[in-house]
This record gives structure tokens, sequence and C-alpha cells, in this order.
């Protein structure tokens, strides 16, 4: 056992008190700084997290351009492990094969060669078995690093170093975008098209107080420009450019606020055709899919959802893919309509998704933050800027040290004699040369270092013209430094040539993602196409029980319930339609039909289905039917006509119709056909009035329908006094009367009405 690990002689435990809560905190704050820093967020100028940029230095260490051979991804992953980066190899070769996946990454930085995964979610080939090398926007985001471009750090164990950041004269951050998850806060940056950018920031450079909006291209301007060439190459961002294209369907006004606040979101959808396949049939050919989503995946989901008769217009799905993507969907038959069809998927599966934009980067490579899209294009070519001042310095110096050679070089053609004498009999013959001719240390050795090849006439005359092009390469880089404006002029010059490699007519550059508008279906059309459609029987229970019994039953009296249940109503639906409850406390709920529990059982309580008052009952349930108008009617005799379409609740806390005061509560609740209302009070007095009496709201008490001293509404019946109001005894005998025979009974609203008709039911309602 070592001296320094035996206890203290003193007797003492030796245990330092620490505060938990700040040590805990310490180490948290340590620990989200490393993830934040050096792993989940990109660097606002290279576009690159720590593992990408350490791949891209390693790649360019091992000569891996793109006009030379392939190397294995295994020696690439070891060089960076074993030097750079100190994490698993899997995670390395991870991010490695991301960054050549042409459906990951807008503008590959790696040019794999072998099996690097698909679009369905098959993992890349074992590192032994694939090959690398750069690609030519690898090369762009290096290009000047050897000449003292960015600054350098030490590698973790302190034996190497490696670029703190790349010079990125590609506009990386936002042309391949980035997402990670750090500690406390997230990034989320969508692909975007590089000649797009390359245009903004041209247009930056040249107006430096221009709004986000000046930096993009609305949709009215693009259908201006979009068959000119010439201006199409000078479109600035439209939005995003996903690699797997799509069609984003968000309004303008949106994507810009998302590009101004550096918050929001894309919704993405599949791109599709209809093909015809002859004697009035077709098929859906789907032929791009949202970024991010597994093909496999996404077929999965449509077969489960097949299998489970929710995409009643859908028949089958095939995956005809090969290096392109193909989904063929068969509809169920020639007269389904393609666009519902559409709508219902793009509702239930990942042909459409979301993609959320959350600028948060490394602003100068120190600070987490939110940026717009003109905080990013700033930050990008205030670093292209420092980047060509730092390579101008550089390349001065070297012109500088060179000069000063051929200054010595011409000094001894002029001497050639005595500088030959001097080498061969001086024993010093450095300094005396340094003596004779005042040379400084490096000329006179660049003298002794000439070999004797370079003492014909020819050389000196060589070296006299690179003189005088290196004199003159000298002055440009001197007025270049001088001059803030002639720095932005140079690098309008390299973004624009970025932008032509990259322009909107070569493969690569090509915009792959469009804009379109969301067609304009009905949302009950939509509803609709997402049910199977099938004949049902509603049954509701005293209690509030609700189930949906297959088909249409003729016979209630075969229904089971609960012990001291019983039957309040029943009725025939569609899975498809919306059923509406009204209870006491004058709310309307709405309810799908296809989600009412099935006939096995009693159902389940309507409290479970929707957000109901425990004081409340139901009144009555019914059908929803557009456009029609319902009549409602409190205990007390208050009443109004509502529209049907204003009652239909799309949540599950329901829509409060009618306003109640306790002990009142709502009775009834008829729909609305004929012209005149017939009413009974529990005092057995009958009023029949014109409806037209009675105002239309949308909510509101209502107004009196008939007036009693004590009591309140029985029954209402609406009918047509051309054809007489009827009603059925308890022997199901049905008695009509005509205008003539209700005369007495025919008043105006809101008065007492009198007693009812002889042969009227003792029950007091209509039957």
């Amino acid at each position: 056992m070592g001296k320094g690990l035996l206890p203290p002689a003193d007797g003492g435990d030796n245990i330092e008190p620490v505060d938990l809560k700040k040590a805990l905190e310490e180490r948290y704050l340590a620990y989200a700084l490393s993830t934040i820093m050096h792993r989940a967020l990109p660097d606002v100028r290279d576009g690159l997290k720590p593992v990408h940029r350490r791949i891209m230095h390693a790649m360019r260490l091992l000569r891996l351009n793109p006009d030379q051979g392939f190397a294995k991804c295994a020696r690439i992953v070891g060089e960076v492990m074993g030097k750079f980066h100190p994490h698993g190899d899997q995670s390395i070769y991870d991010a490695l094969v991301r960054l050549a996946q042409d459906f990951s990454v807008r503008y590959p930085l790696v040019d794999g060669q072998g099996n690097f995964g698909n679009i369905d979610g098959d993992n890349a080939a074992a590192m032994r078995y694939t090959e690398a090398r750069m690609t030519d926007v690898a090369v762009a985001l290096l290009e000047g690093i050897t000449e003292d471009a960015v600054d350098y750090r030490l590698t973790y164990n302190e034996e190497d170093e490696e670029p703190v950041v790349l010079p990125g004269a590609f506009p990386n951050i936002l042309a391949n975008g980035s997402s990670g998850i750090a500690v406390g806060m997230a990034t989320s940056i969508p692909p975007h098209n590089a000649a797009e950018l390359c245009s903004a920031a041209l247009h930056l450079i040249d107006n430096p107080e221009a709004s986000v909006t000046d930096l993009m291209t609305s949709p009215s301007e693009w259908e201006r420009i979009k068959d000119d060439p010439e201006a199409r190459l000078n479109c600035m961002v439209r939005g995003p450019d996903f690699p797997t294209g799509g069609s984003v369907v968000d309004d303008w006004a949106s994507i810009v606020l998302a590009y101004e606040t550096g918050r929001g979101g894309f919704r993405v959808r599949a791109r599709w055709q209809q093909e015809d396949q002859g004697r009035g049939t077709w098929n859906i050919v789907v032929t791009e899919i949202p970024y991010g989503v597994q093909k496999s995946r996404l077929i999965e989901k449509i077969a489960e959802l097949l299998i489970a008769r929710k995409l009643p217009l859908l028949e089958d799905i095939r995956d005809e893919s090969a290096e392109d993507v193909r989904l063929v969907l068969v509809p169920k038959s020639r007269t389904v309509d393609p666009g519902l069809l559409m709508e219902s998927l793009f509702k239930l599966t990942e042909l459409e998704s979301r993609f959320s934009l959350n600028m948060n980067v490394l602003s100068r490579g120190k600070v987490p933050n939110v940026l717009s899209l003109k905080a990013v294009l700033r930050e990008w070519l205030d670093h292209r800027r420092e980047v060509l001042v730092r390579r101008s310095k550089f390349r001065l110096s070297e012109i500088e040290r060179r000069l000063e050679i051929l200054g010595g070089y011409l000094i001894a053609y002029l001497n050639i004699d005595e500088v030959i004498r001097i080498i061969r009999e001086e024993d010093e013959p450095k300094q005396v040369m340094m003596a004779r001719w005042d040379l400084t240390d490096v000329q006179a050795e660049a003298i002794l270092n000439m070999r004797l090849r370079a003492l014909r006439k020819l050389e000196e005359f060589e070296i006299r013209k690179e003189h005088d092009a290196l004199s003159a390469e000298k002055n440009q880089i001197e007025v270049l430094l001088g001059s803030e404006a002639k720095q932005w002029q140079t690098i309008k010059w390299e973004v624009d040539k970025v932008r032509k490699h990259y322009g909107p007519d070569t493969e690569l550059g090509r915009r792959r993602t469009e804009f379109t508008d969301a067609p304009d279906h009905d949302l009950t059309d939509i509803h609709h196409a997402m049910i199977e459609k099938e004949p049902v029987t509603v049954v509701v229970s005293e209690k509030g029980w609700l189930r949906a019994m297959k088909g249409h039953l003729a016979d209630y009296s075969l229904l089971s319930f609960k012990e001291g249940d019983s039957l309040k109503l029943a009725f025939h639906a569609q899975t498809t339609d919306k059923i509406l409850v009204f209870t006491t406390g004058g709310k309307f709920y709405t309810i799908g039909a296809d989600r009412l529990p099935g006939g096995r059982g009693h159902g389940e309580p309507i409290r479970i289905i929707v957000d109901m008052e425990n004081d409340q009952d139901i009144v009555t349930a019914f059908v929803h039917e557009p456009k029609r108008k319902l009549l409602l009617v409190s205990h007390e005799g208050n009443g109004f006509v509502v529209s049907e379409d204003e009652v239909v609740a799309n949540t599950r806390k329901g829509k409060q119709v009618m306003n109640i005061k306790t002990p009142d509560e709502a009775k009834r609740c008829v729909p609305l056909t004929g012209d005149h209302l017939a009413i009974v009070g529990e005092n057995r007095k009958m009023l029949v009035f014109a409806l037209a009496e009675i105002p239309e709201m949308t909510r509101g008490k209502g107004v009196r329908l008939q007036k009693y001293k004590d009591g309140g509404v029985l029954d209402v019946k609406t009918f047509a006094m051309e054809a007489g109001l009827t009603w059925q005894d308890s022997a199901e005998r049905t008695f009509t009367r005509s205008r003539d025979e209700l005369l007495e009974w025919i008043g105006g609203r809101a008065t007492a009405g009198r007693m009812v008709p002889k042969g009227f039911p003792r029950t007091g309602r209509f039957g």
C-alpha cells in the first residue's frame, strides 16, 4: 500500500465537509457547458460541431481530397479518435456516415464508397468495409486553413493541434442545417439552398441595414423571375430546401416571422401525382417524402392504418422504390377524390411532418444564442472577412520573406565571382558575406544553399521576373488590408464564385423543395375520409352510459343494461356522423360516432368521454345535421332557436349555448319543423303560437314561451298549422286537431294558455 494512501496518524477522519447544493450546481453547470460548447450546438461560422470539424481536419491530414483515392473509414475514424476526439469510435463513424448521406445532408461533405445506409433507415456497413474522401464542399470549408486563416488549440492530450473553427468559404450552417439537444437548450436548423444564401449574403454586403424580409424572395417575386435564368441566379432565401424534396405548405407571413425571430416551424408534405391506369382507373404515386422520415416506417404505419380500417378510401400500398422513391397508393374505387385521400393520409401519417426551426447556435464560437436569418449571415460574412485579412497578412509575410531571399540572390549574381571566392577561401564565408554586402542572416543562408546549376544567366532573369511579380502582389495586398471596401469587394467575389458553382441550374444546386398552398377541403369531408362508414345504433341509458351497437337495430327491447339502469333513447347513425348531446346545464357536447365504445358490455359513462359536470344529466342526443335549426326550452318556460352549426363543440369541455340558473334546467331540444309551436305545462295548460315569435340566437337565456304560477314545461311540439297538431294516446291512437279546432288555444307568446283538449294523453306529452 502506497504511503500516500495511508490514513493520517493523528487519528482524525480527514473528511472535508462540502455544501451539496453548491457542489451539484458546479458539477452540473460544468457538464451543461461541456455539452453545449463541445457536442450539441454548431458554430455559426462554419456550421460544424466539434466531431464534424475533427473529421474534416483528419481527412485533410490524410490527403483525402476529391481528386485523390478513397481511404477506409476505419482508418479515418482511428485518426480522429486517436488524435482529436476522445469518444467512442461508433459515434465518430455515425457522424461520418451522416455527412455522406445525400438524403440526410443537402450538400454532402463526405464522398462515400460502399454501403452508407438508405432512406429506409438501414444502417451503413461496418467501417472496415466502407471508404471515403472529401467532397468539393468540404474542400471549400477548409480553404486557406494552412494560411493562418483560423486559430488552433491543443488537442485533448496536448500532443497535437486542431482548428478552433474552419475557414468556411461555404455557408454551411444554413445550407446543411443542424440539429442537436444540449442541456436546457436545443437547436434545429433545416437545410437551405446554397445559391439563395449566397445571393442573400451579397445583398447584405451591399445593404448592411437590410431587414430579414429584404433578404428573402417572396412567392409573388419568384413567379415574376422564375423563367429568367439571369434573375433566377439572384433569387434570395425562399425557405428551407430539403435534400429529400417535398413541398412546404406554410403561408409566407409565418415563414418570414420564423426567419425574423429564429424560431418557428415548417409543414412539409410528400410530393405526389395521379397516374392513369387506363379504363378510368388511377393510382397515386408518391415520389418525394418529408425530410427525416424513414420510408419503411412510413409504409408500416400506413399498412397498420389500413388493417385498422382507418383509411376507408385506400385499398392498398406498394413500395416500388429503387434508387428513387416510388410509393404507389391504390384507391378503393375510381370515384374516390384523390385530394381527399391524400388529405386523410397527411392527417394520419408522416406524409406530412413538421420540421421545427430553432436557430440556436454558438455565436462567435462562444455564446449560445438564437439568431435571425440576417444575424446568421452577418456572422458568417464577418468570419469570412477575418479569414481574408488573416490569409492576406500570412501571404504578405511569405512574400516579404521571399523578396528578402530574392534580394540576396540578385546581390550574389552581381558579384558571383567574389561570392565563389569567399566560399572557397574563407573559414566563415557567411559572416564575411554578411559584412561585405550588408546581407541578412536569411539572405546569406540562402546564397550558401544555392545549387551550382542555378548560376546560369537565365536564372537571374527568372529571379528578377519573380521579384517584380511579388512586389506587385505585395502592393495589392497592402492596398487590400488598408481598405475595408476592397475587402468586402473580395468577399463578394468569393461568395459569387460559390453561388455560380452551386447555382440553380447545376445538379447539386437545383432547388428540390417547392412551396405550395394546402388545398382547401371541407374538414367534415376529410373527417369522413378517415373513418370507415358503417351503420350503428347509438344507445343512451337513463344513467348516462353511451355505446354504439353495430348495424341498425329494429328491436330495442333486447338491449341489456346495468342493474337499476334502463333505456333513455336510441337512434340510428353512421360511424362518420357527429353525435350531439344536450345536457340539463344548457351545454352541447360533440362526440364522433366512431369514438363511442362498442356494443359489447354496457358502454361507458358520458363523463369519461367528455368533461361533463356531475350535477348535469343528458336531456337528449341526436345525429348532427348541418343547416338544421333547433328549439331549446328550459323547465321554467324560456326558450330560443339556434342554428345547429352554432352548437358543435370542438373540445371535451363542450359549448355553453343555453344560459341556465339553478334551480332552472334545460328541458327540451327539438328540431324545428313547421311554423307553429304547441307547449304544455305541468299544470296541463296548452298554448299554441307562431314560431316566428321566438328569436334566433347563438347563446343566451331565451324569451318566455309560456307563463306559469308554479311548475314548468312538460312537453313541446313544433308543427305545420296546415297539417294540424297531432298526438298519440296511451293506446297509440293518433289524434289530429285542425286550426279551427285549436282556435281557443292559439294565443300570444308568454301567455298562460288553456286546459288541454279533450282526449289529450294523461301523461301531458304529445306521444
